[in-house]
């Protein structure tokens, strides 16, 4: 309880001084969680897993959990405050120090990664519908270029978020919108093999999965 309370905290914290790129009030549920973590560990080989944007480390622990000893995790985060959280954590969370060895902490904009296909799984944490369609468009193409063949990208938005907010906020808010469902909807229309409703998350939530062979 003590550990769930600081988390909550800090991800308050982060939430009202930098909105634009924590999205969200609270961490992400156990049951979200467990859906965009669901290829982890499955397949006969090794994998290499991405997480983007694990904030307090609520899908990390789940990934950590599911993982196998031969696969390994790398966590791309640009707040400063989450980067120094999980590595912290990595030594002293006891879910989190069973993968220590095997988990590589970036901090930058997953934008900065090599190009190249490196990830049998990756699994986006970043609040897509905050940016623009251009940033969108840059990052979804970031992480299917990350992807080995068979690879698998999975991530979240809200559901009906945009399509409520829409009704509420002036044009200029509104095409924003329209345009980031416009780049999102192109990429889940031709790779999108699954989808989870999540609604027991806070707010209720789709998870995505996306494989381009």
């Amino acid at each position: 309880m003590k550990r769930l309370l600081s988390e909550y905290g800090l991800f308050l914290r982060e939430f009202w001084t930098n909105y634009h790129t924590t999205g969200a009030i609270l961490p992400s549920g156990r049951w979200l969680a467990a859906a965009l973590s669901r290829y982890v560990g499955k397949g006969n080989g090794p994998q290499r897993i991405l997480e983007i944007g694990p904030g307090t480390g609520p899908i990390t622990r789940r990934i950590a959990r599911a993982m196998r000893a031969v696969d390994r995790l790398d966590l791309v985060e640009l707040n400063g405050s989450f980067v120094r959280r999980l590595q912290e954590d990595l030594t002293r969370d006891p879910v989190l120090r069973t993968i220590a060895d095997r988990t590589r902490v970036l901090h930058c904009p997953v934008q900065e990664l090599p190009r190249e296909p490196s990830y049998e799984v990756v699994i986006s944490g970043l609040p897509l519908n905050n940016f623009s369609p251009g940033s969108v468009g840059q990052i979804l193409e970031t992480m299917t270029g990350l992807l080995r063949p068979g690879g698998t990208l999975s991530f979240f938005e809200y559901i009906f978020i945009r399509r409520i907010k829409s009704l509420v906020v002036g044009r200029a808010e509104r095409d924003r919108l329209d345009g980031v469902g416009q780049v999102m909807d192109s990429l889940l229309a031709a790779h999108e093999f699954r989808r989870d409703w999540v609604w027991a998350n806070v707010p209720p939530a789709w998870a995505h999965h996306v494989r381009l062979s």
